[in-house]
């Protein structure tokens, strides 16, 4: 992870429109283990025990499930501290059989786990390799979509546990309509791109992770309903020399979600 004196980005906060509340609750307060805090007005706020960010779900009884692909969220990531915390919560969704899981890979840069809510979201729970071990082809980044191997993760811890306290929000990965559009307003947060070979996707970070958003162009274009589930905004935090050359705090992206700077 990137030493926090040095640090100018992190994502703090994320929001999703959610259809059935309860239904959520269950998956990331009682499955996952993130704690309420606090529920009124319809917004519902919850956390990891440390702290590092904050899911919100705006609970709307008659909104649209948001059709898969489109437009907007492809998955958010949350990233654990260590190969052992990704192996316990790895374990608890076995063991709760849970339906939903979608599939595993190793990045070169990351292991991952990928899944989806109960209302579609996608969601990644993922550890990094140290960035000495992170593959480069010349000079340029080169993470993969490899097979990765679950018997060795699950070995890796005995226990099941629900998300380790310290875990954060690593990434947010997007279905655009236009990778350049894409790519130059994530620019403005002090974001480059990392990796821009990859097919019809593009990989862009600040402090050299390998990113903090993805982009793809893997939805064709194809829109959502108005007013659906899914994501509604999410939270950047950013160093003060960042922050002060932008022009509003609040901004919209592509897709139309809101972007706040903290």
């Amino acid at each position: 992870m990137t030493d926090p004196q040095t640090q100018t980005l992190a994502l703090t906060g994320l929001t999703l429109r959610v259809r059935d509340l309860e239904r959520q609750l269950a998956f990331y307060r009682d499955l996952l283990g993130l704690e309420v805090l606090r529920s009124e007005g319809g917004r519902t706020d919850l956390a990891p025990a440390g702290r590092r960010f904050t899911l919100t779900l705006v609970h709307e009884p008659a909104a649209p499930l948001r059709p898969q692909p489109t437009l907007g969220l492809y998955h958010f990531a949350l990233l654990l501290p260590d190969r052992k915390a990704l192996a316990a919560v790895f374990r608890r969704l076995l063991e709760a059989r849970y339906p939903n899981f979608q599939g595993a890979s190793d990045h070169g840069v990351s292991e991952a786990l990928y899944l989806a809510d109960p209302e579609g979201n996608g969601l990644e729970l993922y550890r990094d390799r140290p960035r000495e071990q992170w593959p480069f082809r010349g000079d340029k980044l080169a993470m993969v979509s490899a097979r990765l191997d679950l018997d060795d993760l699950r070995a890796q811890s005995p226990h099941s546990a629900p998300l380790d306290p310290e875990t954060s929000l690593g990434h947010i990965h997007l279905h655009v309509a236009d990778l350049d559009e894409a790519e130059r307003f994530f620019r403005q947060f002090g974001m480059e791109v990392m990796q821009g070979d990859y097919p019809g996707a593009r990989f862009l970070a600040a402090d050299g992770y390998h990113h903090h958003v993805g982009t793809n162009l893997w939805a064709r274009g194809r829109t959502a309903p108005a007013e659906s589930t899914g994501l509604l905004e999410y939270t950047l935090w950013l160093s003060p020399e960042v922050k002060a050359k932008l022009d509003s705090l609040t901004l919209t992206d592509p897709n139309g979600a809101r972007v706040r700077v903290d």
